[in-house]
């Protein structure tokens, strides 16, 4: 099955990488562009049938390697017809 996983900067935490796209993209003339936030988007395939088992084996994946607990969150998304 096809896993999406979107990890993003807890709230408060600064993110200077956002900063600087929003900076450039006013600079270039597009001011109405508040905040960014930039995150990431991993795609894995998982043999794993079992939905539920699926979401906890990603979900360690997770807390074990994709994402760092202390500044990031993570949302595990698992498109339905799988």
């Amino acid at each position: 099955m096809q896993v999406i996983v979107n990890i993003s900067l807890k709230e408060g935490v600064l993110d200077p990488q956002g900063q600087a796209i929003a900076r450039s993209l006013n600079d270039l003339g597009f001011q109405e562009v508040g905040e960014i936030r930039v995150g990431k988007r991993i795609v894995i395939e998982v043999n794993e049938p079992n939905r539920a088992r699926l979401h906890q084996r990603v979900a360690k994946m997770c807390e074990t390697l994709l994402s760092n607990a202390v500044i990031e969150d993570y949302d595990i998304d698992i498109p339905d017809g799988q």
